[in-house]
């Protein structure tokens, strides 16, 4: 079968032939109707041995983290899925029996650092094996063609608006920097669970006119102290009740938490390795919650299937053929697409 994988440490991905994997006792092989893209995926092809090894992760190894598709094969012992069953697979890697896993926290589960498309054979192929049927979600109305960035933007975002939940109120001001692939979900979600005044915060004009289209009533393309102040002044000088930062770069994290109103929240999700650098009494939102994660859990995967089956979200996506895959890494890199990037199959 086609594998679009990265065969050596540091080096760019190729397009190869390996052999169809076959499931093993309680595993499930899914045939692959389309995969997301991932900024996430070009930071690997970059990744040098000394960080990946303690990871966990082996060369070589097939990308894709945003995966859906169609039950293929049964391994032994396998009883609730049937072949042919559309199914979306769950993008975080998770042990199902740790402390964390057994109290539904998926996301914080100690063997998560290794998983399918990083470190681990992932869906940017034509079949993938998902080793433990906790990792597949059936769908219902959904095209598995389209659903793969739900798995991981979707239920990521999701997993950032439910944390804040408890501190944002009626009338108040929730914040979502960089509208993005998994910011534009997050506006989505704050539309539906808040009745707060929602603000998109993007250098990029094209992503705040989307942000528009998903239900962000306002947009921001101000930087730095300029955004906490804007900020302060669409909340009576209270500042934002929640700031959810999907980029994650100095500048953000700088901005973010200044404009974070006291008893409000500062959540850190994106990945530019940013620092903080605030003391703590003066500079930090007083009474406020920080926290930083990466990743969702099961149950926000299956709150977000949910979600979009009902037609309560958009779920904009752009479509490449397998050969295409390259170019359509290219397009994500360059900030040019509209929705995520998702590389659909023609044997589905």
């Amino acid at each position: 079968m086609r594998a679009y994988r990265i065969t050596r440490w540091g080096q760019a991905p190729e397009i190869v032939e390996v052999p169809v994997p076959d499931p093993g006792s309680g595993e499930v092989v899914v045939q692959v109707a389309g995969c997301g893209l991932c900024h996430s995926d070009i930071g690997m092809t970059q990744m040098p041995r000394e960080v990946g090894e303690p990871r966990g992760w082996q060369m070589p190894f097939t990308l894709g983290h945003e995966t859906a598709g169609r039950v293929a094969a049964l391994g032994p012992d396998v009883t609730d899925f049937a072949e042919g069953d559309p199914v979306a697979l769950v993008s975080p890697a998770s042990c199902g029996h740790c402390w964390y896993c057994t109290r539904g926290q998926d996301s914080s589960c100690p063997n998560g650092a290794s998983g399918r498309g990083y470190g681990q054979d992932g869906g940017l192929a034509d079949y993938v094996r998902v080793t433990s049927t906790r990792g597949l979600i059936k769908l219902n109305t959904l095209d598995p063609r389209t659903a793969g960035p739900l798995t991981d933007a979707g239920a990521t975002a999701y997993h950032a608006v439910r944390r804040v939940l408890p501190r944002v109120t009626p009338g108040g001001v929730a914040v979502v920097i960089g509208a993005g692939g998994l910011g534009s979900f997050a506006v989505q979600y704050l539309r539906i669970l808040t009745a707060a005044r929602v603000v998109a915060v993007d250098t990029n004009q094209a992503r705040l006119a989307f942000a528009a289209e998903l239900g962000a009533h306002d947009g921001l393309g101000a930087q730095g102290e300029a955004v906490a102040e804007t900020l302060r002044e669409m909340s009576d000088g209270r500042g934002a009740d929640a700031v959810l930062d999907f980029v994650g770069a100095d500048a953000t994290i700088a901005a973010g938490t200044a404009a974070t109103r006291p008893g409000g929240a500062y959540g850190l999700i994106g990945a530019a390795e940013g620092t903080l650098d605030q003391p703590w009494y003066g500079g930090l939102p007083k009474d406020g919650e920080i926290f930083t994660f990466q990743g969702s859990n099961i149950a926000d995967l299956q709150d977000v299937i949910g979600l979009a089956e009902s037609g309560a979200i958009r779920n904009e996506v752009q479509t490449f053929p397998f050969e295409d895959v390259a170019d359509a890494y290219h397009q994500l890199d360059a900030g040019t697409l509209r929705g995520r990037a998702v590389v659909v199959f023609d044997n589905s």
